[in-house]
């Protein structure tokens, strides 16, 4: 969460706490130790703050099954405990503390099993504040490549990136350690992460929060990650192809930012125009080579007497392989030879090239 909500929780906490001990030192539940009964009131007030610690990481159907389940456990402690109190062969002494017990048991074993029945209750069909769609928040969750590679900052800056981002504590505790790792090129990584996360915390447009929320049975990073988004029913932000498709196979919904930069590469069509930066020879024969910003290959005929300049081209055919795409060309010159004799009337685009970024104008020759 953000920084002044962090402290303003905290504050509360302060001041729960502090009123609770002055109470327990002015009323003097044990009489005449005010120190005695301020460290009671101390005792109280961390344990509540610790089951409301607790009681935030628990899903709305946990909390339902186990509110559910304890109030059945005092009704039903209750009636049994009438039936007890009415036995006059019991000492009343003896009764009562039969009764109290069984109201604590019956109220324990309510919201433990009543706690973990909660997933199986349909909130949809109580309609209202209960139906999924007003239970489920929008919460996605971010993981150490993400926040490294930086994109993910872009991206939200852009207004595209809606709801709740979630920094769990031990993607924090990972980022440190490859901050402070004694490899220059880790430690470089490291911090630029922790960089983008100033950046993203920066942004007041955006909800960052961060949990204490961990799985100490579970030790790689990946599968708490999974396990946390299927606990909180989050989705995870990543360009781990590994850690995607897992994910997957656990139910659990990823965004993948490689995907997504795939998705928004510029379209090219057969017929443009454009400039590129011959970079090498090709396979085949009088062939050139170039590449664009997002690494996409280009491979123009007849350009080997270009290598080291730029060229105007037009697009000829595109190639989609496994490996990504790969676009075809000739020499614009030829290509007009070949052809009718007229420019196209496509509007001609500006495209970024290794090393240069120019622009084609109509009017060029």
């Amino acid at each position: 969460m953000p920084r002044i909500m962090r402290f303003d929780v905290v504050l509360l906490r302060v001041i729960f706490t502090a009123v609770l001990v002055a109470a327990g030192a002015w009323l003097q539940p044990v009489q005449n130790k005010p120190w005695t009964s301020a460290g009671v009131g101390a005792l109280v007030a961390v344990s509540i703050i610790l089951f409301e610690l607790r009681i935030r990481q628990a899903t709305l159907k946990t909390l339902i099954g186990a509110a559910v389940g304890s109030i059945l456990g005092i009704i039903g402690a209750f009636l049994i405990g009438e039936l007890i109190m009415r036995q006059e062969s019991l000492k009343h002494e003896v009764r009562t503390f039969v009764t109290l017990g069984l109201v604590f048991f019956m109220a324990y074993v309510g919201l433990m099993v009543g706690g973990a029945k909660g997933d199986y209750l349909d909130l949809s069909a109580l309609g209202g504040i209960f139906s999924d769609k007003a239970a489920r928040r929008d919460l996605k969750i971010l993981d150490t490549s993400v926040i490294i590679d930086g994109r993910i900052a872009d991206v939200a800056e852009t207004g595209f990136l809606t709801g709740t981002l979630i920094i769990p504590q031990f993607i924090l505790r990972e980022l440190q350690q490859v901050a402070d790792s004694p490899d220059s090129s880790k430690r470089q990584r490291g911090r630029r992460g922790l960089d983008m996360l100033n950046r993203l915390q920066n942004n007041s447009s955006l909800d960052i929060q961060i949990v204490e929320t961990d799985f100490p049975s579970v030790r790689e990073v990946d599968l708490k990650l999974i396990e946390l988004g299927k606990q909180i029913e989050a989705v995870i932000v990543t360009n781990d192809f590994n850690l995607n498709k897992v994910a997957q196979l656990r139910g659990v919904n990823v965004l993948n930012i490689n995907e997504l930069a795939n998705a928004l590469k510029p379209v090219v069509l057969p017929g443009e125009a454009m400039r590129v930066f011959i970079l090498k020879e090709g396979k085949e024969y009088n062939q050139g080579v170039a590449y664009l910003d997002d690494g996409t290959m280009v491979v123009v005929d007849n350009a080997r007497r270009l290598i080291g300049k730029n060229a105007d081209i037009a697009v000829t055919s595109v190639l989609q392989t496994t490996a990504g795409k790969m676009i075809f060309g000739r020499i614009w010159e030829d290509a007009e030879n070949g052809g009718n004799g007229e420019r196209s009337r496509r509007p001609l685009r500006e495209v970024k090239t290794a090393p240069a970024l120019t622009r084609i104008n109509d009017t060029e020759s």
